[in-house]
């Protein structure tokens, strides 16, 4: 069902923060910073930027972010503790994501403390931010498997105490988007007053699909990363979530989609993660056809095979020559490098690209193309 929701949904890109803790993955700041430019020159609301308490050089790139005067709001990752908010005090940010573990499984076995423990610490670190005027997100780590009572008691003392927005994450990618759909749904209802973000990761492949649940029981704020990069799996990616909005959702974000494959080539390289050509939205490939009947469909009318067109994301379009290839697919390659063929010249021509593909097990570049087109020229004369 399309239009469900007639509150704004953000993006909140964390690329700079999450997808830089991708195993192996370090971006320079150079690289930082132009990711960040063209993020914010695309529409993204908000940009994760980095872990202050990491140490100086951190802060030094975060700095330099905030420095560059950006539409998007600029936040950071930290512990809900005050020497981490002070660091990000002091590198001009004025907007923070503060984390506590919330589900039983971590308080008792990664903190070692008690449910008490972190209300207490919830409130002390709120208060101490609220203090000096920041925009605060009280992110929840593990509340995908908290129990439901208790983030709503830890939501509402968020709320209570001036927090922006909670952050509901399911930090290990093990929710199915229903399961997802109930718990924001019923956080949202029973805790009013309060923006709801949800953070999902891809462990089970469900990142996309868990983030538009979340929006459909009430989130008004979806963390996503470019290319999906982020811990083991990854994250929601931000081409997917963005343009599963607008066209499974009929959600329009305000993001210039159509930059959105040149920032999945920024963040490729700068990741040394080449994206794969089949990557969904924005592969260099996902817009090729090849079988005969879709594309003779394609080219009658592109929204015959295509659910958006290429150029709404930044890519273009490929008729392939290969072993399922037809009569018009034929004629279309051929166009494609600049040889005009006949729809007869076409049909002499079927046999040997089928035959072909089969040999080299793979689509037939323009160099073979014209050969076979030489070959042809050559037995007509």
């Amino acid at each position: 069902m399309k239009n469900f929701t007639k509150r704004p949904v953000f993006i909140g890109d964390t690329t700079l923060r999450d997808g830089e803790q991708t195993a192996g993955v370090v971006f320079s700041a150079k690289e930082k910073l132009c990711i960040a430019r063209h993020l914010d020159a695309m529409g993204v609301h908000e940009l994760e930027c980095g872990i202050p308490a990491m140490g100086k050089d951190e802060r030094s790139a975060i700095r330099a972010l905030v420095e560059l005067g950006l539409n998007a709001r600029l936040i950071t990752w930290n512990r809900a503790l005050i020497p981490d908010i002070e660091a990000s005090i002091s590198c001009g940010i004025k907007a923070v994501d503060l984390s506590l573990s919330v589900s039983d499984i971590m308080i008792e076995n990664k903190i070692n403390k008690s449910r008490e423990w972190v209300k207490a610490q919830l409130k002390q670190s709120l208060s101490f931010a609220k203090d000096h005027d920041l925009y605060v997100c009280i992110g929840g780590e593990d509340a995908s498997r908290a129990d439901l009572g208790f983030l709503a008691e830890l939501m509402t003392i968020a709320r209570d105490n001036g927090a922006n927005r909670f952050r509901f994450c399911d930090t290990l990618g093990i929710l199915d988007p229903f399961t997802m759909f109930e718990m924001v749904h019923a956080l949202t209802t029973a805790v009013p007053g309060i923006d709801l973000e949800v953070h999902t990761h891809n462990d089970l492949g469900l990142a996309t699909a868990n983030a538009l649940a979340g929006v459909r029981g009430g989130a008004s704020y979806i963390s996503t990363t470019v290319n999906g990069l982020g811990e083991r799996a990854g994250n929601a990616a931000l081409e997917e979530v963005v343009m599963a909005l607008k066209v499974a959702c009929g959600i329009d974000v305000g993001i210039d989609t159509r930059r959105l494959s040149s920032v999945s080539k920024l963040v490729g390289q700068a990741s040394n993660r080449e994206v794969p050509a089949w990557k969904a939205v924005v592969g260099e490939r996902v817009f090729s056809h090849e079988s005969g009947l879709h594309t003779d469909g394609v080219l009658k009318n592109p929204t015959n095979y295509e659910g958006f067109p290429p150029e709404e994301v930044g890519l273009t379009r490929h008729i392939v020559a290969g072993k399922h290839s037809g009569t018009n697919g034929i004629v279309e390659s051929y166009r494609q490098i600049g040889i005009p063929l006949s729809r007869e010249e076409a049909r002499l021509l079927i046999s040997k690209v089928r035959s072909t593909s089969q040999k080299i097990k793979g689509p037939l570049d323009p160099g073979e193309l014209r050969r076979l087109h030489a070959s042809l020229s050559l037995a007509a004369a």
